[in-house]
């Protein structure tokens, strides 16, 4: 899997350090964010440094053969560039991570620096997945993730995706309303694991129901009921021979073919001709049908038999076939009246075609093998990242005594904050007694589990690229290269704190 990485201002230049259209590119970006501080609300001294930057200067060809080299990258911490939350690259060539110090070979040269600046929250996220393999005792299960689409969610889910377990994440509120990222969420689990927003998970019959789909591989497809199929089949074929009776030119209706002086009286000359042609694109009408026999002879065998004909012709309307296949001319209700007439040998009806996808038998009461979902198997525990949102609500409700308290708690706290709270019970719920963790802060009356060295070394090896081109853990990333535009670390702490703030994670480089 490539990498992810949204690239800002100089960090796109810096791939291109002697073209002269990078210096283009780089003002070009620097009049956007000017333009865009007039709908942002922006820091007044992020403003003012932005203004004062020496646009000019960016004009000059040579000024990128001397562009300050990148040595370190940095999470955003709150209101702050993080310090322990980062990696730098030390004056003899190692990389020291804040929190976790010296990064081994080969995961110091082949990672880039924006993604071991997400070491912490990717080894959170393989602690949690580490401790719920432990309490399994290492059997393959259904593991649910609110808030997926949090750093430590993003690492958790990817990881137990590689493991083989299922994945059920719910994308918290402020991410939830991007569909595009929820689509590549989606794209980066196995099924039967899947991502929904959390105005689904709420719904607590709703996440049920997809919680045990995914645990069961149930999905809810009814068996085949051949009988009920040709009973709908018979009745739409006797309406379609009343409709368009073969006394008619074509299967048209008779206002299509229907000659008026009024409006056709001008093209009456060559009225016989373009009707003819008009006509011909159509099948031609249908023989009466007589209901009787149809009950009686057009049974579920002549039924299949019919079915794998218009298989037929199918494919050979798709590979532009002009013979029809073994079919000739396809009129469906001929064809009928024809089996009714002469009913065809009831071995035909057995003869099973592998070439047709979602293909089901009138026979067997079998649904098509491509319809078999993969089995997640049993819940073994669910994740709880902590967000803004759900914790206000959390501890509103843990601050009340008694039930009574605690649902008026609910009702005073903002709809966002009561919708995450909701959304993140119901995991819990359907989680049915399996070991429940929270990552990435603390909630109360919920556990968290520690990261060991191990975890890191987890994280590291999922970070890293495959013979393939693959990694197992990957993030949507913007990076800000403050080492040139200095000003882009206070303006990256501004879009990481924004309102609505996109589902990325923002590193500041330096």
């Amino acid at each position: 899997m490539f990498r992810l990485t949204l690239s800002t201002g100089q960090a796109m230049v810096a791939r291109m350090r002697r073209s002269a259209p990078a210096a283009s590119m780089a003002v070009r970006h620097m009049t956007e964010i000017r333009s865009r501080m007039v709908d942002e609300d922006i820091p007044q001294s992020v403003r003012d440094n932005i203004r004062e930057f020496p646009m000019t200067t960016l004009w000059a060809e040579d000024s990128y053969e001397y562009t300050t080299p990148v040595t370190s990258a940095h999470m955003i911490e709150g209101d702050k560039v993080s310090t322990l939350d980062s990696v730098a690259i030390s004056p003899d060539g190692s990389v020291i991570h804040g929190r976790y110090g010296p990064i081994p070979e080969p995961a110091a040269s082949s990672i880039p620096l924006e993604f071991l600046a997400l070491l912490r929250p990717a080894a959170e996220g393989a602690a949690a997945i580490r401790f719920l393999n432990e309490k399994a005792g290492g059997k393959k299960g259904t593991v649910l993730i609110y808030g997926v689409s949090m750093a430590p969610g993003m690492a958790a889910a990817q990881i137990a995706n590689a493991e083989g377990h299922a994945v059920v994440g719910v994308i918290s509120s402020h991410h939830s309303g991007n569909d595009d990222f929820g689509l590549g969420l989606k794209h980066m689990l196995d099924e039967p694991g899947t991502a929904v927003p959390e105005e689904y998970a709420y719904v607590k019959s709703k996440l049920r129901e997809l919680v045990k789909g995914v645990v069961t591989g149930d999905e809810g497809y009814s068996d085949v009921d051949g009988d009920k199929y040709l009973e709908d089949f018979k009745d739409l074929f006797v309406k379609y021979c009343e409709f368009y009776p073969d006394t008619r030119p074509a299967a048209v209706k008779e206002e299509d073919y229907a000659f008026s002086e009024d409006n056709m009286g001008k093209d009456k000359e060559f009225w016989d001709i373009n009707m003819e042609a008009y006509l011909s694109q159509f099948p031609p009408g249908a023989p009466p049908a007589d209901k009787a026999k149809l009950d009686a002879l057009f049974t579920k065998e002549q039924f299949e038999i019919f079915r794998q004909k218009f298989w037929k012709q199918t494919t050979a309307l798709i590979c532009d076939d002009d013979k029809g296949g073994d079919c000739g001319d396809f009129s469906p209700p001929h064809l009928v009246q024809s089996q009714i007439r002469d009913p065809e040998p009831v071995s035909k009806a057995q003869e099973v075609s592998s070439g047709f996808p979602f293909r089901y038998s009138m026979l067997n009461k079998e649904n098509p093998k491509e319809l078999d979902a993969p089995v997640g198997g049993k819940v073994i525990g669910a994740v709880i990242c902590f967000t803004p949102e759900l914790a206000a609500a959390a501890n509103a409700v843990a601050a009340a005594k008694t039930l009574r308290e605690k649902a008026e708690a609910l009702e005073f706290v903002t709809k966002t904050e009561k919708q995450a709270f909701l959304a993140a019970r119901s995991v819990i719920q359907n989680a049915d007694g399996a070991p429940v963790l929270v990552l990435g802060g603390k909630l109360p009356g919920m556990d968290s589990v520690e990261t060991t060295d191990a975890d890191v070394k987890t994280a590291l090896s999922a970070f890293d690229m495959d013979d393939a081109g693959k990694t197992k853990l990957n993030y949507f990333v913007q990076s800000y290269r403050a080492s040139d535009f200095p000003f882009y670390a206070a303006y990256a702490i501004h879009r990481a704190n924004e309102i609505l703030a996109g589902p990325r994670q923002i590193v500041v480089l330096k």
